[in-house]
């Protein structure tokens, strides 16, 4: 029988609910990672307890989703989810069943699972449980739902990308079954909120295969993702590889060959976030152009973003050796490349005589012009006798 290191406080939950008479497995993504030797990111644990009955074994919990059976268990300042076995109801908004019924079935529970990858229990006594080839499906690379493909898409659109999703991730292709039933419940995702999709597709991008998402596009469903996401010229999309795992490098490596007011429409539907959208708008306005080798071109352009958009911004565009090495020597150097690193501030204007308003900001920015053409000049009473008398 094979064993799967779980951890302590993982082995604790479960050896207190078994002590009371109660079953109690690891469950889902957490046992399929660990037989990919991957780490899990969330450890979840299903028991035929209720709510309740977990409640009272443990000494701190937190009602995270109790009407659908799951309690969360804090030990020492971590939290592990701790679901009662159940079977979904009808599901009317296409999203979330109406009504869930507790049971005392471990296998009514997994049916209920999305795919067959993610359907699998484990505990120590009873090893791996499998009834829907969890195992075969993860030694072939395979996303295959649990069941009916149909059924499982038309009760929750959301699987739809979550399928795309884990094919990216884990490096596997969708069973033809499931990409037919795809095709069919699309239309569904309308029902879905963007948050939701954003999340999906973020996860995507940040994956090992980022190129994936142009199986959304390959699959017909961009439209039902955003108007703005369908009207890409995915065709010409290219993701370099060894880019950083983060979200708006991913999203910028996506949205580069689009217009500016293009990429952004596509986040603001999605609904991502306003640091991530500025950064994305950044590198996408700069894509594509040629800077030259020259110091000052450089500082004017560093200048322009965060040094790790910079950054990011030469991996996209490609920047050679000369850039690259004229980027480092600025940096070494610790040239003047914003506001807050100029010499000269607000109340220094003040003193020479200029008053408060948008004729010091503009003097200011003026100044910063000029150091980033002549660095040696950030010298506050230089500028102040060259810009002010």
């Amino acid at each position: 029988m094979m064993q799967i290191q779980m951890p302590v406080q993982v082995e604790e939950i479960i050896g207190k609910l078994k002590c009371a008479g109660f079953e109690a497995y690891a469950v889902g993504g957490c046992v399929r990672d660990t037989l990919l030797g991957r780490e899990p990111e969330d450890w979840d644990i299903t028991t035929s307890a209720r709510p309740q009955q977990v409640k009272a074994l443990f000494r701190r919990t937190i009602d995270t989703g109790i009407q659908h059976g799951t309690v969360t268990v804090m030990v020492n300042r971590a939290g592990y989810e701790v679901t009662t076995y159940r079977i979904d109801g009808e599901y009317e908004d296409g999203r979330h069943p109406k009504q869930v019924e507790f049971t005392s079935e471990l296998l009514e529970d997994l049916k209920r699972r999305d795919f067959t990858i993610n359907a699998m229990a484990y505990s120590h006594e009873t090893g791996i449980v499998d009834a829907f080839g969890g195992m075969e499906d993860l030694e072939r690379g395979i996303i295959r739902c649990v069941g009916d493909a149909v059924e499982r898409f038309t009760e929750d659109a959301l699987r739809i990308l979550r399928a795309i999703r884990f094919s990216a991730q884990l490096g596997f292709v969708i069973e033809d079954k499931t990409k037919q039933a795809v095709l069919k419940i699309a239309p569904n995702l309308e029902k879905v909120s963007k948050e939701r999709i954003q999340v999906e597709l973020t996860k995507l991008l940040c994956s090992e295969h980022p190129k994936k998402i142009l199986e959304v596009y390959e699959a017909g469903i961009e439209a039902y993702v955003s108007p703005a996401f369908a009207r890409l010229d995915y065709k010409n999309v290219k993701i370099p590889a060894a880019l950083p795992s983060v979200k708006y490098v991913r999203w910028a490596a996506f949205l580069r060959c689009s217009a500016e007011d293009t990429a952004v429409r596509v986040l603001k539907d999605l609904k991502l976030d306003n640091d991530t959208i500025r950064k994305v708008r950044t590198l996408v306005a700069w894509s594509g152009v040629c800077i030259p080798h020259e110091p000052a071109a450089v500082r004017r352009a560093m200048s322009r973003m965060e040094p790790e958009v910079w950054d990011t911004l030469m991996e996209l565009n490609g920047y050679g050796s000369e850039i690259r090495c004229l980027t480092a020597q600025i940096r070494e150097d610790g040239d003047c490349l914003c506001l807050k690193e100029l010499e000269v501030k607000g109340q220094d204007l003040i003193e020479a005589g200029v008053k408060p308003g948008k004729a010091m900001g503009t003097l200011l920015n003026q100044m910063l012009e000029h150091v980033l053409e002549y660095p040696e000049d950030n010298d506050r009473k230089f500028l102040i006798e060259m810009f002010c008398r």
